[in-house]
């Protein structure tokens, strides 16, 4: 076979298509780890986007994405607040919650005003002592309901952030892809062109491009739709620009056992505050009946009833939240060993794209196997990151179980 360059020359050109592609691969070797350093990226839309090494996005939770003009930076803090302001299910809620204390005082404002030398009747007291309670006890509830949804709002705008910080980290990933395989149909064409290599390795680098260009597609639209939901939880315009800093959560192990999470939780959740306020109106009206009849009629033993029905609540509701912390913790360190298992993945998977490239490049591998393994590759990479997220996530669930 002639060749076109002197032996020397096509060295020359081999060791750089060998470089070229093994800068292609490049390798993600961060650590998801930090939770310290913090790094920008915009919310706009990804076209615009520029390629970000995976060591910033591993270790500080963020990739440098499209700049916008006048984009206003949203931290995870600043989601929160914003969500607590504008979000319209929490906004209903308090109007809700006011209502409901103005009609709770409509309604027991005339017993509750009796002056307590003319309570000489069981019907009597509870108009007055049950009323004032149970007006309380609903201005109590009100209150919880509301704090119960801004519980909800901060989980939810907590979610929406970090699936739109994954939508972000997953397009560059796939920009990463998309140069891989470019580099590789220039590979292919170069060899084709001097005679080493067929016109059908040609071919399905042409593929492994159509492939990465259409998987690009898809995360640009899966950012645009995050960036819509996020806004929508918000409560503000759907097509509101944020340049987004983020960092993600320590991955070190969790500091306390899950026996003291769950005795935190107990302290703490509102939940058990609901249920211990029904209990104490169940026991006034016991005190009532003992006060002004007898306990021993049946409206006595309805209303001891009513005490332990309330009791068997509290022990109800105790394992129930015990069993969400205990759900919440074991899912919380799945989802960090997760992480470690699924950077050891990328990198092996990072390692054998480079090493198939070079195979290539001897002769000894196809350029079908080169795509494969640059596939493998990107299929690691994103998994690697939806462990990162998956364990942010598992972070919050847990510090919402606690009643943080």
């Amino acid at each position: 076979m002639n060749f076109p360059y002197s032996s020397k020359k096509w060295m020359t050109i081999s060791l750089a298509a060998v470089l070229t592609t093994a800068i292609g691969a490049g390798t993600l070797t961060a650590s998801a780890n930090t939770g310290s350093e913090q790094a920008k990226t915009t919310a706009t839309a990804p076209a615009q986007a520029q390629a970000t090494p995976d060591k910033v996005a591993a270790e500080t939770g963020s990739t440098t994405a499209p700049t916008a003009t006048a984009a206003e930076e949203l931290t995870l803090e600043k989601a929160i607040e914003q969500a607590l302001q504008t979000n319209n299910t929490l906004v209903n809620a308090r109007f809700d919650a006011k209502n409901a204390d103005y009609n709770q005082q409509l309604t027991y404002k005339t017993s509750a005003d009796m002056p307590a030398e003319m309570i000489e009747s069981l019907e009597a007291a509870k108009a007055k002592q049950v009323g004032n309670a149970q007006g309380e006890l609903t201005k109590k509830l009100n209150a919880l309901s509301v704090t119960a949804t801004e519980g909800k709002i901060k989980l939810g705008a907590q979610n929406a952030f970090y699936n739109l910080i994954f939508a972000q980290d997953d397009y560059q990933l796939k920009k990463q892809s998309l140069s891989r395989a470019e580099t590789q149909l220039k590979v292919a064409k170069a060899a084709f062109d001097v005679g080493t290599k067929a016109k059908t390795d040609v071919l399905q680098a042409e593929m492994g491009v159509a492939g990465a260009q259409a998987a690009l597609t898809s995360a640009e639209n899966s950012v645009q739709i995050a960036i819509m939901d996020l806004n929508d939880f918000l409560g503000v315009d759907l097509t509101k620009k944020w340049k987004v800093t983020s960092s993600n959560k320590q991955t070190s192990p969790v500091s306390m056992t899950m026996e003291q999470a769950q005795a935190q939780a107990l302290s703490k959740r509102i939940e058990m505050t609901k249920v211990q306020e029904e209990l104490n109106l169940a026991e006034l009206n016991v005190k009532l009946i003992s006060e002004y009849s007898i306990v021993s009629g049946l409206p006595g033993k309805i209303a001891r009833n009513n005490v332990d029905k309330a009791k068997a609540t509290i022990e109800e509701q105790k394992r129930a939240i015990s069993k969400e912390v205990a759900q919440a913790y074991l899912n919380l360190n799945a989802a960090r060993e997760a992480i470690d298992y699924q950077k050891k993945a990328k990198d092996s998977a990072a390692e054998s794209y480079r090493l198939t490239n070079l195979r290539f490049e001897n002769g000894l591998a196809t350029t079908l196997e080169v795509v494969q393994a640059e596939e493998e590759l990107s299929s690691r990479e994103n998994q690697y990151q939806k462990a990162v997220l998956s364990y942010n996530l598992a972070v919050v669930n847990f510090e919402t179980s606690l009643g943080n």
